[in-house]
């Protein structure tokens, strides 16, 4: 049901976001999807917490002996791919139809939220281990993981898109200037 959930939001079409229409898509009906997963907040949670589990723990396993650079180049470089993995057009289309506002968010679909909610402090955590063997600054690690995602997502939104720009040269600038970022000396305290 999960990966015919997948299947069904990576069209990006907005319809996709109906129970029903999964059900209708795995040739089921409404009432078995609410009997496995009880609700459609139930089934959205399911859905983003079987993404999570199948993405596993970007990036601490990445180029663990690597220098600043090499270790920057394979998360871009991952994450680019992994953008544009059925999984993550799913979370895309469902995301696009989800309330903006947190407190909506949490009213209306609690689940959902709380799984989305666990996945920023699972990203810094995986961005702290990456870079955990390396003297840099703890302040510019957190900031760079808070950068990374939304970044990639708008590079990988220009190439949905389609562009006239070098979607690759904005992929080795976006590289080049957080390895120098992290590099660089600390931030003075404001």
């Amino acid at each position: 049901m999960l990966e015919a959930a997948i299947a069904s939001l990576a069209t990006g079409d907005p319809a996709a976001v109906s129970g029903n229409r999964i059900a209708r898509d795995i040739g089921a009906t409404w009432g078995v999807i609410k009997y496995q997963f009880g609700d459609i907040d139930g089934l959205w949670a399911a859905v983003l917490r079987h993404t999570a589990d199948k993405r596993g723990d970007l990036p601490a396993g990445i180029k663990p002996d690597g220098t600043v650079h090499e270790r920057v180049t394979a998360m871009i470089e991952a994450m680019a791919g992994g953008l544009r993995r059925p999984e993550s057009l799913a979370i895309e289309t469902l995301r696009a139809a989800l309330p903006r506002e947190h407190a909506e968010l949490e009213r209306d679909y609690p689940r959902t939220a709380a799984e989305l909610a666990s996945w920023k402090p699972n990203w810094d955590k995986a961005c702290q281990r990456a870079f955990a063997d390396m003297d840099l600054d703890p302040v510019k690690v957190r900031q760079v993981a808070a950068l990374i995602p939304a970044a990639m997502r708008g590079i990988t939104s220009e190439r949905t898109l389609g562009t006239y720009g070098d979607l690759d040269d904005a992929l080795e600038a976006l590289i080049g200037g957080i390895a120098a970022y992290l590099e660089g000396p600390a931030p003075e305290a404001r």
